[in-house]
């Protein structure tokens, strides 16, 4: 199970690209502007209006590429299962079964794991130990090892969740500030001087919700599944000390 950070990141900013041409797109080619729109938003507003957009785009665009990131990763751990329930224990030899397991998956790594640990387990030291104990041993590594692999990108998810609606907050107090200020430079509270500055805040505070409410949603549901990808790797692994202890295959 490996993890290309240089791939990661080459896919993240392409996919913020076109999420940026895309709606710089959409909004050229709208028919009549909006003077309290997004586009408006973007045209009209300083740079720390700006600056909160870009951050919640990040964000948002950062969250679903986590998510189907994950959810393709943890899709092809149970077709992984599958296989091992299978084609795994019908081989006469352990390592003919090791071999036709995927090279990167989770289900292999703690084959060839365990396997290597048993073939370890010699000399004075490690006679002091149980045989049983020094294959949990390896098992519990590489638990931890997966479920630290299958864990990568949900903190993010987490940490927009938990941020992006004080984010839009930030721009929505912002906003309003704005429209304090246009009243005041005015000296009457007229339509025309806080209809823009109102409209930026209460975008803002979509967006931050916008942005946060698909990331919990989509943390949950990342969770549940690891725990499930979990539990097969724990089954498997079940089976598998069985076997080296001396135990009949699983049928």
């Amino acid at each position: 199970m490996k993890f290309n950070t240089l791939d990661f990141l080459k896919k993240f900013g392409q996919i913020l690209a076109l999420w940026s041409v895309a709606t710089f797109a959409f909004a050229e080619e709208s028919e009549k502007f909006n003077p309290y729109g997004l586009e408006a938003l973007w045209g009209q507003g300083d740079w720390v209006a700006k600056g909160t957009l870009v951050i919640l785009l990040i964000m948002s665009v950062g969250s679903w590429y986590t998510l189907f990131a994950k959810f393709r990763e943890q899709s092809k751990l149970f077709a992984n299962a599958k296989d091992v329930n299978t084609a795994f224990w019908q081989n006469d030899s352990l390592e003919k079964s090791i071999d036709q397991l995927d090279q990167d998956g989770a289900f292999r790594y703690v084959a060839e794991n365990v396997v290597s640990a048993k073939q370890d387990y010699a000399g004075d030291l490690a006679k002091q130990i149980p045989m049983n104990t020094w294959i949990e041993m390896a098992f519990n590594r590489s638990f931890e090892e997966i479920h630290a692999r299958l864990s990568i990108g949900l903190a993010f998810l987490a940490t927009v969740g938990s941020t992006a609606p004080f984010i839009g907050l930030f721009g929505t107090v912002w906003g309003i500030y704005h429209a304090l200020t246009a009243i005041g430079i005015a000296g009457q509270a007229s339509i025309d001087k806080v209809a823009g500055p109102v409209g930026e805040s209460l975008i803002m505070t979509a967006l931050g919700l916008a942005v946060a409410v698909p990331a919990v949603l989509s943390y949950n549901w990342l969770v549940r599944r690891n725990k499930a990808a979990m539990a097969k790797v724990h089954s498997f692994s079940a089976d598998l000390e069985r076997v080296l202890l001396g135990g009949s295959k699983p049928k």
